[in-house]
């Protein structure tokens, strides 16, 4: 039976009992550990064994790296030949590390093409290198000084750029950029044990979450194929063909008002008001549209009472609502008297594109735009 692969990434020399203690954890987890000192990797002869570590990354299903005093032998040609480094630069805001593309080590290149990869990096420092880094973080710009420095928890002085610097890459990555401090084994296992768990229920979640959309388009495509037999079984019909299209044409129009507060929604699509009275009714005075770090711009329709709506729709579909508002006003009618009815009593797809929220909308755009770990220096 197919096992988890759990590739351990590391200098070996100063962590050689990390990662014995390590492998264990891992098998006793039901997992399979690949590390080099075990014969886990194959060495292919024809290859230099930095380049067949960096290969046998790709076949893994998770990295676990480990930092810590040492910064371990730089990776051969070969080795970085096969890490696309200007694509893996594009995924974290700091990309000094990669700058000097012939200063990277073996460890560095192995966690590289897990990124590349799209490999899962969970990622542990040494909380002694990490003190050492918020020093390094506060003196980098003053070289003539950062250069004289003697960092206790690196071994040897000329290496400590190129670990902080990779620490940096890695806590500034655009995603799974944790990065998490440990002094004892114990708790690397204990978060490794967590994540692990937490992620596992979270796939659960997601598998059934699945699987309800996918009874929920099933059920609106037969709503649909019901509504192409209505317009065939009616081209004779014109008032029951225009109530067909309308129902198609208008439904995101209609799923729309059915999510505003405090109005008669059927009145108010039944009305003749401009779309800006429609606004007015339904208490919204302002729209902001936010470009939110790592996600396309999103809208937001501001109350008179500081409360606001969530736009789940793209900001094109929503421009289009005032066309499609002036659009819906001009059937005749009975027919939108019919459209309305139809789909206000549809409760599966009502006021999917709205969101209500009672809060603040200044405080709701603080939150998210608060920095992540990305934009801090990993904690311990």
């Amino acid at each position: 039976m197919a096992r988890l692969r759990v590739f351990v990434s590391s200098t070996c020399y100063d962590l050689d009992i990390v990662r014995s203690e390590l492998r264990p954890f891992v098998i006793a987890s039901g997992y399979e550990p690949v590390m080099s000192e075990y014969s886990d990797i194959l060495f292919d002869p024809r290859l230099h064994t930095h380049d067949s570590c960096v290969k046998e990354v790709v076949g893994c299903d998770v990295v676990v790296l480990i930092i810590g005093s040492r910064f371990g032998g730089t990776a051969v040609p070969a080795a970085l030949a096969s890490v696309d480094l200007d694509a893996v630069a594009q995924l974290s805001t700091s990309q000094t590390a990669l700058l000097s593309k012939e200063k990277l080590s073996i460890t560095q290149l192995e966690v590289l093409k897990a990124v590349e990869a799209s490999v899962p990096v969970y990622a542990f420092v040494d909380e002694r290198v990490l003190h050492d880094h918020l020093v390094y973080e506060r003196n980098k710009d003053k070289p003539t000084i950062v250069d004289q420095l003697d960092f206790p928890s690196i071994q040897k002085r000329e290496t400590a750029k190129y670990i902080f610097e990779f620490i940096n890459f890695l806590s500034h990555r655009l995603t799974g950029n944790s990065v998490i401090g440990f002094s004892r084994l114990d708790e690397i296992r204990t978060h490794l044990t967590s994540q692990w768990s937490q992620l596992f229920q979270r796939l659960l979640t997601e598998s059934r979450t699945r699987t309800l959309e996918v009874r929920r388009y099933r059920d609106f495509s037969e709503r649909i194929e019901d509504l192409k037999a209505v317009v065939l079984a009616s081209l004779a019909t014109p008032g029951l063909r225009d109530t067909a299209k309308g129902a198609v044409q208008f439904r995101h129009l209609i799923d729309f008002v059915s999510g505003l507060r405090d109005i008669d929604q059927r009145a108010a699509l039944l009305s003749e008001m401009s779309w800006d009275d429609l606004m007015s009714s339904a208490q919204i005075v302002d729209i902001k549209v936010s470009e939110e770090r790592n996600r396309s711009s999103r809208i937001y329709l501001v109350r008179s009472d500081g409360t606001f709506y969530i736009v789940l729709y793209p900001e094109r579909l929503f421009d289009n609502l005032r066309q499609d508002w002036s659009a819906f006003q001009r059937v005749e009618q009975r027919s939108r008297e019919a459209i309305v009815d139809a789909l206000l009593e549809d409760r599966d797809f009502r006021s999917s594109m709205l969101r209500y929220r009672a809060g603040s909308i200044e405080e709701f755009l603080a939150e998210r735009e608060t920095p992540q770990s990305a934009e801090q220096p990993p904690q311990g």
